[in-house]
């Protein structure tokens, strides 16, 4: 009997569940994740870069160290994530569900926070930090965050 070849694509991807997995350090750059789910995951020091997670569960994942840069987190759950030293530059986050999620230790510098809803302390602590204008949405980060 012959066994099915089978091909993973970018769109297969897609689709993909790794909840409760141990990824620490895994290479996820610059692929379609859109809708994938990564609930209670650990992806310290992971590399999702360029990727694109719309509408991913990342919901209690552990981010600590992990390059987030230019992934499209809209429409995304972060909620009880655990963000530390995580790179979010020109990260797209509108309309991410994050309002448990612990951000520590962030660069932000031209994230969208567009429609994010966060604790008062989070947005707080994130203005402290907020700059730069995101290069795809053309929002100024402060701005989207409510800073004053």
């Amino acid at each position: 009997m012959l066994t099915p070849f089978v091909c993973f694509t970018a769109s297969t991807m897609a689709a993909m569940d790794v909840a409760k997995q141990v990824l620490i350090g895994a290479d996820y750059s610059h692929k379609d994740l859109a809708g994938a789910t990564f609930n209670l995951s650990n992806l310290r020091e992971a590399n999702l870069s360029g990727s694109d997670l719309h509408g991913a569960s990342l919901y209690g994942a552990k981010l600590q160290d992990a390059d987030l840069s230019n992934t499209d987190l809209r429409e995304a759950t972060l909620d009880s994530a655990v963000l530390i030293g995580t790179n979010l530059r020109n990260a797209v986050l509108e309309g991410a569900f994050a309002f448990n999620t612990r951000f520590t230790n962030v660069v932000i510098t031209g994230a969208d926070f567009t429609d994010v809803p966060m604790r008062a302390d989070q947005i707080k602590s994130l203005c402290g930090v907020a700059d730069g204008t995101n290069p795809v949405t053309g929002r100024d980060t402060r701005e989207s965050l409510g800073c004053n």
